[in-house]
């Protein structure tokens, strides 16, 4: 399946906006860079750890933490996340790198090991990211990422698809042709995971304001430029509270955990 295109600028800008608000809003995150690390823990093996996409630091920290006196990467492509990574991990030895993931600023075999947590999914090329990716670990390197799956925020993209034939909610990579992308990429002995978390939120609003907060909003190039209009947003939030249990709205992420190698 071929994605609609990202728009890279406005994925740079959006995540910038969010370094303030995302801790607060970011539980899901958390939850989930937890699991990834005791489904596929550090190797012990010597040599530089990179986290791609490190955002406020969390997985970052976890991964000097864990470490076997490993050094430590974190890049991101918005410098306010990787200040405030900076800031919430003032006393970890790790090096910052402002850039993008499609465009790792790395030597060959380079890398022990190449972590990411819930941010692949804003790369457009994965292929080529993979590609890469082989390029910069070493013979016996790993790695092990997690990522949304396509059945992510579907009750929020049915209640959209009621008013417009927009893109309201970004598209994602199935488990099936994420394997097949590290496949082509060189990287073997695959292990994958695909699990649904689902989250309950007092009204869509709430769901929509978290969103913002983690700077996840509708980048891909097909979305809709113009302002939603109330009587849109209205009725969109009508097709969604159809479906309410106990005053709450439900939220479903489907998550794929990964760990490749060499």
């Amino acid at each position: 399946m071929s994605l609609a295109v990202l728009d890279k600028t406005k994925i740079r800008h959006s995540f910038a906006a969010a370094a303030e608000s995302y801790d607060a809003a970011a539980l899901l995150q958390r939850q989930v860079g937890l699991a990834l690390l005791q489904k596929f823990p550090l190797q012990s093996a010597p040599g530089w750890v990179l986290d791609v996409g490190c955002g406020t630091g969390f997985l970052t920290r976890r991964l000097a933490f864990n470490s076997f006196s490993q050094p430590c990467l974190a890049l991101d492509i918005a410098l306010p996340m990787l200040q405030a990574s900076r800031r919430n991990n003032g006393a970890v030895p790790v090096e910052y790198v402002c850039a993008d993931a499609e465009k790792l600023p790395f030597a060959d075999q380079s890398l022990q090991q190449v972590y990411s947590n819930l941010a692949l999914q804003w790369c457009q090329n994965l292929p080529a990211l993979f590609a890469d990716v082989r390029r910069l670990l070493k013979p016996d390197g790993q790695l092990v990422f997690s990522t949304f799956g396509p059945a992510t925020l579907h009750e929020l993209k049915a209640a959209w698809s009621g008013v417009d034939d927009f893109a309201h909610v970004n598209d994602f990579y199935s488990v099936e042709e994420i394997r097949g992308f590290l496949q082509a990429a060189g990287l073997g002995r695959i292990e994958m995971d695909a699990v649904m978390y689902r989250l309950s939120y007092p009204a869509v609003l709430a769901l929509m304001r978290e969103l913002k907060d983690l700077g996840a909003h509708n980048v891909s190039l097909a979305r809709n430029r113009r302002l939603t209009t109330r009587s849109q947003l209205q009725h969109m939030i009508r097709q969604y509270e159809k479906n309410m249990i106990n005053g709450e709205i439900s939220a479903s992420y489907e998550i794929i955990f990964v760990r490749a190698s060499l």
